[in-house]
């Protein structure tokens, strides 16, 4: 910060005392003040803070203005490893909760204003359980670790109620003929989260070296719960993956060609080993077909491809193959669980003692 102090005093014989303070050094200098005519005094400019001390390189610029609420939000998330997608859904909820109530500051509302606001979702917007209890984690959250005070009692909100429901499955022959209908480019992807049973994201979140092709194991980071785990490589897929590895290390090639060639990495890896984004190690299994452009350091690098892509195409097949089910991508999931069950495969024995159901088809 720069103050300036004294200034022009009197513009008469008096001294002029000036005082600077940059980076954190202070400078008072003693003058004594020229006299000016008055219409020169008038046309003199006003000395900013900037300019009586101009940003030096590599020091950070304070500033007065307090961060917003949601910035707050977002910064106390990140900072504890909660995934984007969360860090968006937090916020939507946030946002609902402070319009609800008149945009007024959660600061000034407590355990009344949210038992309100959770009472509306159920009864008049006919939430979910699951979407009930998503919002109330959001404010938990907001109360606990931005506004610092804990919520207590709610014991007077309606809650929505949780639905005993059972999962879709598909058959055999249902999962055969899905896969033949999906586009071929996505085919390898729903094959994987049968064979493997992976979820959408974990599968799309694959990098080159989470496939283990020698002991037939695909290493999933980070998954539900912020939890890696191991699962099956099906044998049958290991030949269309190492095929479709090589067009992807084309493509890899030719962007490092280009100078570019790089991915995100997680958490803090890209400046503790400043050149693994650009190793083939970590690149994404499906990568997307264009390039994007970082914001902030305005380079050209791929990201996985987009889950949205992967859904329509499973809602095609789905149409094609005549299902009356609903099934979605995560319908392979449930019925990567069922059928070894149904073929008397232990599961609680890992990978290593269970047979992908793909390789049964």
């Amino acid at each position: 910060m720069t103050r300036l102090a004294g200034g022009l005093r009197g513009l008469g014989g008096a001294a002029r005392i000036t005082q600077v303070t940059c980076a954190g050094v202070t400078f008072v200098k003693t003058a004594k003040a020229r006299r000016r005519p008055a219409a020169l005094v008038r046309e003199l400019p006003r000395v900013s803070a900037a300019a009586a001390c101009p940003a030096q390189p590599g020091l950070p610029v304070a500033s007065t203005r307090a961060p917003r609420l949601l910035d707050q939000l977002r910064e106390a998330l990140r900072s504890r490893h909660y995934s984007r997608r969360t860090e968006q859904t937090y916020t939507l909820w946030v946002k609902r909760f402070i319009h609800f109530h008149h945009v007024r500051h959660p600061a000034e509302m407590a355990e009344p204003e949210i038992n309100a606001f959770l009472t509306h979702l159920a009864v008049k917007d006919k939430v979910s359980a699951s979407t009930q209890n998503q919002a109330l984690s959001a404010l938990l959250f907001l109360y606990r670790h931005v506004i610092g005070r804990e919520v207590g009692d709610l014991g007077g909100v309606i809650r929505a109620r949780k639905p005993q429901r059972l999962p879709i499955v598909m058959t055999r022959e249902e999962v055969k003929a899905v896969l033949v209908n999906v586009a071929r480019d996505k085919w390898i992807m729903a094959s994987l989260m049968y064979g493997a049973g992976l979820r959408l994201m974990e599968c799309l979140r694959l990098r080159v070296q989470d496939l283990d092709f020698a002991r037939s194991g695909i290493l999933v980071r980070d998954g539900k719960g912020a939890k890696d785990r191991m699962t099956i490589l099906p044998e049958s897929l290991k030949a269309p993956l190492q095929d479709h590895l090589k067009k992807v290390r084309a493509i890899h090639e030719k962007d490092l060609a280009d100078g570019w060639g790089r991915v995100q990495l997680p958490s803090a890896l890209d400046r503790k080993y400043p050149n693994a984004s650009a190793d083939w190690r970590w690149q994404w299994v499906f990568p997307q077909e264009s390039r994007w452009t970082n914001p902030e350091t305005r380079e050209q690098g791929r990201h996985h491809i987009d889950g949205s892509l992967v859904q329509k195409a499973m809602r095609n097949a789905v149409a094609k193959a005549g299902l009356t089910k609903r099934a979605t991508c995560h319908t392979f999931r449930h019925s990567f669980a069922t059928h070894p069950l149904e073929g008397g495969w232990d599961i609680n024995r890992g990978p290593a003692g269970v047979r992908s159901p793909i390789d049964a088809l």
